[in-house]
């Protein structure tokens, strides 16, 4: 029984690999096409080969255009220390707690594919990645690492989040984020993905609380807000009566979505201003992260903010 469900990890874990290498190399020749090709995703410079030294780093198509030999200086082995965070709680299991697969994922899904490609990158740039996932409490924190075994373990717990579709996991952010502040002792880049669906005003008040102390201690944010664009932002569901779940605590509401539509967008609108306002007090990055539109949109605002960093 042991060997089956251990074939069963390694394949997940190849395929979550495969997937996050995919996305990665789609990414960097989109980059080379884009406003951003001047970003570096693999090597600082290159410098002329010394004789007797290892031939390893020689680019050897650049030797093949120039008839000289260059060898890929890199940066230094670490450059940054990152954290990824995972929110791990019921409601990111929307909108369907099945839908696990990498093109219409849950926002469950969709981060766990993003977090593996944003290890992927960073692994490229030689940077040291840790992950932490919470719901209830702190499931599970490693420290930031570069080595290729850490990687796979990351990539290992990552499937097993992936295919836990256990529902009512309830989170209050904030405990666990002011925990997980006092247990990084380096500086570091924490990046938090999270739908931030506080239930109550005060839990708003204590997740800031969270954050600043993030910032007290001299660690970057980037916070990305997993939502379905669809769903929640538009509450596009259909001119018909519907019955929503609340996937933490089980509670039903019937309701016809066209009579609450506009009053619901007002809302949420409202409170997305006030939070991006709040982070821009705090020099926090809040972006938007759609799960309809694609994994580019996690991997772009790690190379702007390790643009400002280094």
């Amino acid at each position: 029984m042991s060997s089956s469900l251990d074939l069963h990890s390694i394949r997940d874990f190849e395929r979550l690999d495969f997937l996050a290498r995919q996305v990665v190399e789609g990414f960097i020749t989109g980059l080379h096409q884009s406003p951003y090709h001047g970003f570096s995703v693999e090597f600082a410079e290159h410098r002329l080969y010394n004789t007797g030294e290892s031939t390893r780093h020689i680019d050897w198509k650049l030797y093949a255009r120039t008839d000289k030999m260059f060898v890929k200086r890199y940066e230094e082995e670490t450059n940054l220390r990152c954290q990824i965070v995972l929110d791990t709680s019921g409601s990111m299991l929307f909108p369907d707690p099945k839908a696990i697969g990498f093109e219409e994922p849950n926002k469950l899904a969709f981060s766990v594919y993003g977090a593996a490609s944003l290890m992927n990158l960073l692994r490229r740039q030689r940077d040291a990645v840790g992950l932490t996932t919470i719901n209830e409490k702190v499931d599970l924190h490693t420290e930031a690492k570069t080595n290729r075994a850490h990687h796979h373990m990351l990539l290992t717990e990552l499937s097993k989040v992936i295919t836990d579709t256990s529902e009512n996991k309830s989170t209050h952010l904030a405990p666990q984020l002011h925990e997980l502040a006092e247990r990084l002792h380096r500086r570091s880049l924490v990046i938090i993905f999270s739908d931030f669906l506080e239930r109550a005003e005060q839990e708003g008040e204590e997740l800031f609380e969270a954050l600043q102390h993030f910032r007290y201690n001299k660690h970057e944010l980037v916070l990305l807000h997993v939502e379905d664009g669809k769903l929640e932002r538009e509450f596009e569901f259909g001119n018909k009566p519907h019955r929503f779940v609340d996937l933490e605590s089980g509670e039903e509401l019937k309701l016809h979505p066209e009579e609450v539509r506009e009053e619901y967008k007002k809302v949420r609108n409202s409170l997305i201003k006030e939070i991006e306002l709040r982070c821009g007090q705090f020099k926090i990055d809040w972006v938007e992260a759609n799960i309809r539109l694609g994994y580019n949109q996690v991997l772009l605002p790690y190379l702007l903010k390790r643009r400002k960093l280094y």
